[in-house]
């Protein structure tokens, strides 16, 4: 396994992204995403702070120019749009009493 690893500020959440482009020598590439500030924060993709992904080799190099960091903005975005993210952000923005 050879991981690149990035890190990136997303709506004020350090995350911290690791890639391998060939995982294992196979036909995947891995992606995984992990919530560091807070830690293991909810994020729209998942609600423990932390992703594994696999998907096709080559995607992110052909969709994202092989700009890792891109594509997980591009997805957090992406799913930040679903209304039980919206929802969750709102009632954390108002606490809660229970």
């Amino acid at each position: 396994m050879t991981y690149q690893t990035h890190r990136l500020i997303w709506q004020g959440i350090e995350i911290e992204a690791r890639y391998d482009p060939q995982y294992c020598e196979s036909i995947v590439a891995h992606l995984e995403i992990q919530a560091i500030k807070p830690e293991r924060t909810r994020l729209p993709v998942t609600e423990t702070g932390y992703r594994s992904h696999f998907h096709n080799i080559g995607m992110i190099e052909r969709d994202y120019g092989g700009d890792v960091i891109a594509c997980v903005e591009d997805w957090l975005d992406e799913a930040s749009k679903d209304k039980s993210w919206q929802d969750y952000v709102e009632a954390s923005r108002q606490g809660s009493l229970f």
